[in-house]
């Protein structure tokens, strides 16, 4: 893979991870309990938790990635890049 390209799907992929982290506060927000009704607290929180477990595991491997393509942008040897 070319430096260049390599560079910019590294930045990319840590430019997903704001994304990411954006996507779940917006969805923790959506999932909060309300006094007009909707889901309970217990719910939420379980709610939460699911999908944080899920968002936490995409996070790290955006950035474990966009590390990964950042060193083979830098030129360094990486013996298992991807």
């Amino acid at each position: 893979m070319p430096p260049k390209i390599a560079r910019l799907a590294g930045l990319g992929a840590f430019g997903a991870t704001a994304g990411l982290a954006g996507l779940f506060a917006l969805i923790a927000w959506l999932a909060m309990p309300s006094a007009r009704g909707g889901i309970d607290l217990t719910n939420a929180i379980v709610a939460w938790i699911a999908v944080g477990g899920l968002f936490l595991a995409l996070i790290l491997l955006h950035v474990y990635l966009g590390r990964q393509l950042l060193l083979v942008a830098q030129g360094e040897d990486v013996r298992h890049p991807l």
